[in-house]
């Protein structure tokens, strides 16, 4: 506060002055004959007019310093996520701050330390309950400066967009729990430094996102739900998942955004694959595995087929061999050597290198086995569960079916498949 009130009182000073040296130039002798009555209507209009700057620069000079403020919140914010609020910077909350997620009600910045410590691991409870608990931030918006009707200074709502996962380490079976969705911080001028927090309400994308809401703003697409749904969401993903086929190579590594009511959205990173023709999946992976000797290559088996039921058509599949890493830009790194001197020569006449630049992936599970019906009904329905949410293909993608075979072709166990289909750019709030 102490740097709000020197920031305005050095432009209103400064008014100030300026305003006296006017009225020393109006008191001295007028070289035409002005009346005394005119002469104080000019004065009063010059007064007015400083008086007016003046008051315009304190506003934007607090608007400025509310405005560097909140950038400073932001980052502040960004730490906290990283480091997964140890520590949690006090300054910033008010110290009857409120907090709200789905199946908790907190008040004070104690209770919501407490939580998220027990949750992290940090206390005696925690390190009996969970483990490996972390959240990703995806991004940070909001809070801009505006007056409001009634001539006050307000600050937007700050919103983060996150994705946290925790295992319950106290079942046998060690299940992780996922949630993603968005922090809604309530934020007004005062406060230590200069602002302070004195809300948080956070929305899961599983389950308050609003049916059938066009719009991808946090504000018109997300609502409050009972309680009841959110424990059932949590309880149901403690449920054991039973044997799970292996997965048959190392897979493409990729970056949870959200995990939504019967589907997950994904950010890939670049890769550079091998891929081939092929009317019967098996001679496809027979094909690709020969080739690949003495590669690398990655799960999952892309599989690409046309969506009209006629499997007559030629497929294409996919294996990714080498992925862009972080820093290395959004494009396909370059294809191994030994990929390029095979592809496309002699017997390899059916094999082309393929690139892939970074993408954001719908994507819904499914484990009956991969026959053409029901890999095109899980397509449907996944185009069906983007429409409730909002959420935008990527133009042309319907004349075919992407899906994604993970475990070999013959491994026992439960299987795990997707279908998957990309998302126009602006079609989605990633």
């Amino acid at each position: 506060m102490m740097k709000l009130i020197a920031g305005s009182l050095t432009p209103l000073l400064l008014a100030v002055a300026s305003m006296y040296n006017g009225a020393d130039a109006f008191s001295s002798p007028a070289r035409n004959s002005a009346s005394p009555t005119m002469l104080g209507s000019l004065q009063m209009h010059r007064s007015t007019s400083l008086m007016s700057k003046a008051a315009a620069i304190t506003s934007d000079t607090n608007n400025q310093e509310l405005s560097s403020n909140v950038a400073k919140l932001k980052r502040v914010l960004e730490q906290e996520y990283i480091s997964f609020f140890n520590p949690m910077v006090d300054s910033w909350y008010a110290k009857d701050v409120t907090f709200n997620d789905p199946m908790t009600s907190l008040s004070g910045v104690e209770s919501y330390r407490n939580n998220v410590d027990m949750l992290a691991g940090r206390t005696l409870m925690g390190k009996v309950l969970f483990d490996g608990a972390g959240i990703q931030l995806h991004s940070v918006t909001g809070g801009g400066i505006k007056e409001s009707s009634n001539g006050q200074i307000e600050i937007e709502d700050i919103i983060t967009r996150w994705t946290l996962k925790v295992t319950a380490k106290i079942l046998p079976w060690k299940p992780e729990a996922v949630f993603s969705g968005i922090s809604v911080y309530k934020v007004q001028p005062g406060g230590e430094e200069g602002i302070s927090i004195i809300g948080q309400t956070d929305y899961w994308d599983s389950i308050n996102i609003k049916p059938n809401t066009s719009s991808l703003s946090p504000k018109q697409q997300y609502q409050k739900v009972p309680t009841s749904l959110a424990i059932n969401d949590f309880l149901n993903q403690l449920k054991p998942d039973g044997f799970l086929a292996p997965a048959a190579a190392p897979e493409l590594p990729y970056l949870l955004l959200r995990r939504g009511d019967g589907y997950e959205i994904r950010k890939y990173p670049g890769f550079v694959g091998i891929e081939t023709s092929y009317q019967r999946r098996d001679y496809g992976f027979g094909s690709l595995g020969a080739f690949a000797k003495g590669m690398n290559p990655l799960a999952p088996s892309l599989m690409k087929v046309w969506n009209d039921d006629n499997d007559a058509k030629d497929k294409i599949m996919t294996w990714p061999l080498e992925f862009a890493l972080p820093g290395q830009g959004s494009d396909a790194p370059a294809p191994p050597a030994l990929a390029v001197e095979k592809a496309g020569d002699g017997q390899w006449k059916s094999v082309s290198i393929a690139s892939q630049s970074e993408r954001v992936i719908a994507v819904r599970s499914f484990e009956d086995a991969a026959m053409g019906p029901v890999v095109r009904n899980c397509d449907r329905e996944l185009r069906e569960l983007l429409k409730r949410d909002g959420l935008v293909p990527k133009e042309d993608s319907s004349d075919f079916v992407v899906f994604a075979q993970y475990d070999a072709v013959h491994s026992m166990g439960k299987r795990r498949s997707e279908v998957w289909i990309e998302l126009k750019d602006g079609g989605h709030p990633f």
